[in-house]
């Protein structure tokens, strides 16, 4: 019996990049992406009409580690690629810090 893995094309929406993957899994791909100004967004199914937003975090960040737009500095809440089907967003939610402050 021949087994014959699948070859799946893959494209990005902003750059235009592609790639390919030979899995017989459901998987996804993403990368760094140059017109979301370094931003991992998610490739799609060569063929998927989509568009890619980048929106800015617009609630106050104080001390938390997060993501930011690598050319403004400004604070990332999400990527959202939006198809004719529905919606994907990756999510760069913020990291909480802390520390000791008790006597030991």
């Amino acid at each position: 019996m021949i087994h014959v893995t699948p070859i799946h094309d893959w494209y990005c929406p902003a750059c235009g990049k592609t790639d390919q993957t030979r899995e017989p899994l459901p998987h996804s791909r993403v990368h760094t992406c140059p017109k979301t100004r370094g931003l991992t967004i998610p490739f799609l199914p060569a063929g998927t009409k989509a568009k890619v937003e980048v929106r800015e975090r617009e609630d106050y960040v104080g001390k938390e580690v997060v993501q930011t737009d690598p050319e403004r500095g400004r604070p990332v809440m999400s990527v959202v690629t939006t198809r004719d089907d529905g919606q994907d967003a990756q999510v760069y939610a913020g990291l909480a810090t802390g520390g000791f402050h008790g006597q030991g």
